[in-house]
């Protein structure tokens, strides 16, 4: 899948440099075209005489030099990408990207390509668990950026932990799984439905749920990048809109039902990671609701079952849940596969550290109709997206 694609490969000032020199060379043996840009600081670690040997093509790395072409040069590569892949991202680059910084050749070349954008971190743990570092990284892969997680093991400094470059073949492999994932989605309308809903008590109180929409947005992201038109229902979040993506916010369960149903028809897939509300107030006041020295009681009714209702009315579409529980995971999934008539469902305990609401990442096990079922480690939202689309896929081809 790398033969003739054109990779920029940027470097910045890590220890991890070094394996930046294996990641070109295989990229070279896969026949892939292969541009270096390093940073100031990456050469210190190692000299741009060894990328342009290895690369076969000059290093760029200062802005102000004299041009070996009549091109603006960060511009001329960033048009020339077909991929470009910063290995390793130290959480200088990540933070510049973050911020929308240019002052250098790559973070200037980065901001001005079209390309997918892969970023390989690479860190001191402490560094990598950093919330400024977490938060940036997560902004990144919001705006449609790839991330491959780091490596757990002993780092340079001597730290055993998460901020290790993973190894240069699984990096070549990721950028190669890539471009197949760009084509497998092509020509297929995937609707997507992400976050909580709120169901007013009054024009300032809801009830409602934890989810952040972040599961859902990741999903929509990996759908669109494989070439996939997709339509993102979403109740109240403050993530950015995926790029590629038609956004439709909406806030109650009746709303969401009603954007659902619009879409539902013509869709080839249809993903419910939403956490829709299960009951509603029965009376909404129509003023804020005073406190005083008593109490008050809230009469409940049930909102519209969505992911039923998608089931009974299923012609061609692949119908996929999401079962967040806190207890029975399998007993209570299983039901929920069944009754609702799914071809697969996405089940977690959300009691379980790393794969609650507004996590990061997530823990979960993929269950389908035809007893199967499959037990994933934790990994992050964003790499988990990418799993399910690929197991997705497959019962799409079992199907035709």
């Amino acid at each position: 899948m790398l033969t003739g694609k054109k990779v920029v490969v940027g470097v910045s000032g890590g220890i991890a440099a070094y394996k930046a020199v294996e990641v070109v060379s295989r990229l070279k043996k896969a026949k892939a075209e292969v541009r270096v840009i390093m940073t100031r600081s990456a050469t210190e670690f190692v000299t741009p005489l060894t990328f342009r040997e290895i690369s076969g093509n000059p290093v760029a790395s200062d802005m102000w030099r004299e041009p070996k072409t009549w091109n603006v040069e960060h511009i001329a590569m960033a048009n020339w990408a077909d991929l470009f892949l910063i290995v390793p991202a130290t959480a200088n680059i990540i933070g510049k990207m973050a911020s929308g910084i240019a002052d250098d050749m790559l973070s200037t070349t980065v901001m001005a390509t079209k390309s997918p954008v892969m970023l390989a971190p690479a860190m001191n743990t402490n560094m990598y668990t950093n919330p400024v570092v977490s938060a940036n990284l997560s902004r990144l892969a919001e705006l449609g950026y790839y991330i491959i997680p780091p490596a757990t093991g002993m780092l340079a400094c001597g730290v055993e932990g998460p901020g290790r470059l993973p190894e240069p073949e699984l990096i070549v492999a990721e950028a190669a799984q890539l471009f197949t994932e760009r084509q497998t989605l092509a020509g297929k309308k995937v609707l997507v439905t992400a976050a909580g809903t709120r169901e007013p008590i009054d024009p300032v109180r809801y009830i409602g749920n934890r989810s952040s929409g972040k599961m859902g947005y990741s999903l929509a992201a990996a759908a669109a990048k494989r070439g996939a038109t997709v339509v993102l229902v979403s109740g109240p979040s403050g993530l950015s809109q995926p790029e590629n993506v038609l956004l439709k916010k909406v806030e109650t369960a009746a709303e969401m039902r009603q954007a659902v149903l619009a879409e539902y028809d013509d869709a080839d897939i249809v993903i419910k990671a939403a956490a829709v509300a299960d009951y509603r107030p029965s009376v909404v006041s129509e003023q804020k609701i005073k406190k005083n020295d008593g109490t008050i009681t809230l009469v409940l009714e049930k909102t519209s079952d969505i992911l039923a209702e998608l089931g009974r009315e299923k012609t061609h579409q692949i119908l996929i849940g999401f079962a967040a529980e806190t207890q029975d995971l399998l007993t209570n999934a299983t039901v929920k596969l069944t009754k609702k008539n799914l071809d697969m469902i996405v089940a977690n305990d959300v009691t379980v550290p790393g794969a609650g609401f507004d996590a990061d990442t997530n823990i979960v096990r993929v269950l389908y109709r035809d007893g199967r079922s499959e037990e994933l480690p934790q990994m992050s939202k964003e790499s988990l997206a990418g799993h399910l689309l690929d197991k997705i896929t497959a019962l799409i081809t079992n199907n035709d």
